[in-house]
């Protein structure tokens, strides 16, 4: 398995907002679920749950092209 980090939740997290938390896109929550696979998808979170983040790849982005506030 890829690396990871450990993120712990905070209540009324969704698997959408984790991922846009972690990776700045909700549409990656699919890497997030495929690496808790026995939590259900259906899952609103309550605090304190820790939740296996896999780290990706660094892609090639023109940093110049990022909000200020991503670079």
């Amino acid at each position: 398995m890829a690396d990871t980090t450990e993120y712990i939740t905070v209540d009324g997290d969704r698997w959408d907002t984790i991922a846009n938390k972690a990776y700045g896109d909700s549409m990656l929550m699919g890497k997030i679920t495929e690496a808790n696979r026995g939590i259900p998808l259906d899952t609103v979170f309550e605090a304190g749950i820790t939740l296996q983040i896999p780290i990706l790849p660094a892609q090639n982005l023109d940093v110049n092209l990022l909000p200020p506030w991503k670079r």
